[in-house]
């Protein structure tokens, strides 16, 4: 399951350089899968969408940081827990249930994100 920001943030922006998948932007932001990863040339989306690596999506908050659940992965294989989640002052990282994932596959995403 990713990892999301509600609404309760205060862009502090804590949350953002502790993330080893760079999943996480600042409101407003276009986001994309080759930001502070490995990842080049066509990628596919959780939704089934093929994308080039290297594009820019549309920010998924305007006012709010907010993380790429594409690129989330709990902090799988790099630490014991969710380190936004773990430095967030107002506990607004939260489990995101629209995103249900294994363990497996959460590190299978590390995996491609990191080559």
């Amino acid at each position: 399951m990713a990892i999301k920001i509600t609404d309760e943030c205060i862009n502090c922006g804590a949350c953002e350089p502790e993330c080893p998948n760079n999943a996480i932007y600042e409101g407003g932001v276009e986001w994309a899968f080759a930001d502070g990863t490995t990842v080049r040339g066509e990628v596919i989306m959780m939704d089934g969408t093929a994308v080039d690596a290297e594009q820019r999506m549309a920010p998924l908050a305007v006012d709010t940081y907010y993380i790429s659940p594409n690129k989330c992965t709990e902090c799988q294989g790099f630490h014991e827990e969710p380190q936004c989640a773990a430095v967030c002052p107002v506990d607004c990282c939260v489990p995101d249930e629209m995103y249900q994932e294994t363990i497996e596959e959460l590190l299978a995403k590390k995996d491609k994100l990191h080559i």
